[in-house]
């Protein structure tokens, strides 16, 4: 039988128990060199309180995608001296992705990962939607507990999904639909409007059947587009899409546009009416959540969408949530990450929660073998509240 997510203080006295952190140290690297290191620094106020009750920390962590192989480029090497500077004494594994069984979920490899630990905490927003050999399989047969950064996540998540303050908007972005199809129709149960930019727009904009010149777009999406839109005004949801648009023209100049965009011109940006329209939307809003950018905000010409909707964000009153990902890093490159009320560590795992209301990290830890089982506890039985 299943009980509730058990906390940090669930695991009892942790002095001299040696206790297995799985962290989100999935890094943004150049030239092996860290050139972000939030995550790390996320997971210090888990690892402080293990370690000032006088348990032993061993982290281990992903980095990159090595396809399980050993591979000096995603090497931990860099993550363990930045560590070692934040947390000095605390271990760190080499990449569990060196081995085929963390993806595999290979019992084998579960055996071998914590051979000699007593204890085990997740603390892996960013790799909870994984049922990864790190995060489903200690929970089986050691004492295990939810990490403070992890249950912060759950919190203010599931708080998007089950009581948000209206109304609520949703911006969303980046590049395909088809990988938010689930949260698009599980948010347009909660939302009051979708705001839609970043190149999934083309495919909302062609189901309108505007031109979208060579503009990136997923034809097969477009019925789906269209019953998104027709659910969205049968339920008196709003979805917001783009009125002017910034790109390159068909011999690759910069060019802004309206809403039909000529043969061979490509769209990589909403424009500044739709900017400001979008903006408007944030700025009445009582909640925001914002997964994906505007546009190639990498790009220093098609940076303007996704600039003035971290803007947005940051002067709101709106109680706001950044899904992680290029989101979060489109809001530090802006220097607006400190203006948000909760940036999330996790892209998929956010997207994931708010569509599903759970992840396999969180139902391996409640059946970890001291996942406390009474309806009196500040967590649900079902394990759908954390307070």
């Amino acid at each position: 039988m299943a009980g509730r997510i058990p906390t940090l203080a669930d695991l009892g006295d942790v002095s001299g128990k040696r206790v297995l952190v799985r962290t989100d140290f999935n890094v943004p690297m150049e030239n092996g060199e860290i050139t972000d290191d939030f995550r790390i620094r996320a997971a210090l106020p888990t690892i402080n309180w293990l370690t000032e009750r006088g348990a032993q920390v061993v982290t281990a962590s992903h980095l990159g995608r090595p396809k399980g192989q050993p591979n000096p480029k995603y090497s931990m090497d860099a993550v363990r001296a930045r560590l070692a500077e934040l947390a000095p004494g605390v271990e760190l594994l080499e990449n569990l992705r060196f081995d085929a069984g963390e993806e595999g979920n290979d019992p084998a490899f579960v055996a071998k990962l914590i051979e000699g630990i007593d204890m085990y905490v997740d603390d892996a927003f960013g790799a909870c939607h994984r049922a990864h050999a790190s995060i489903v399989g200690p929970p089986q047969t050691l004492p295990s507990a939810v990490g403070l950064l992890l249950q912060k996540e759950v919190e203010v998540l599931l708080g998007l999904r089950e009581h948000p303050k209206h109304p609520f908007v949703a911006v969303l972005g980046g590049s395909k639909i088809s990988d938010k199809l689930g949260v698009v129709e599980a948010l347009l149960n909660t939302v009051d409007a979708l705001v839609i930019g970043g190149a999934m727009c083309f495919t909302f904009l062609a189901a309108q059947g505007y031109p979208i010149g060579a503009s990136l777009w997923e034809p097969d999406q477009v019925d789906t587009c269209k019953r998104l839109l027709e659910q969205s005004k049968a339920s008196g949801k709003t979805i917001y899409l783009p009125e002017d648009l910034t790109g390159v023209d068909a011999n690759g100049e910069y060019a802004t546009f309206g809403i039909r965009l000529p043969e061979g011109a490509k769209g990589f940006d909403i424009g500044p009416g739709t900017a400001a329209a979008f903006s408007d939307v944030i700025m009445d809003a009582r909640t925001v959540f914002w997964n994906g950018p505007m546009g190639m905000f990498e790009d220093p010409r098609f940076e303007a969408g996704t600039r003035t909707v971290a803007q947005a964000m940051a002067d709101t009153k709106a109680f706001t949530v950044v899904g992680g990902g290029d989101s979060a890093a489109a809001l530090a490159q802006f220097g607006l990450d400190d203006d948000v009320d909760h940036v999330s560590t996790g892209g998929g795992a956010s997207l994931e929660l708010l569509e599903l209301g759970d992840l396999p990290g969180l139902e391996a830890l409640r059946h970890a073998p001291n996942a406390p089982i009474s309806p009196n506890d500040p967590i649900s039985p079902n394990g759908r509240e954390l307070s």
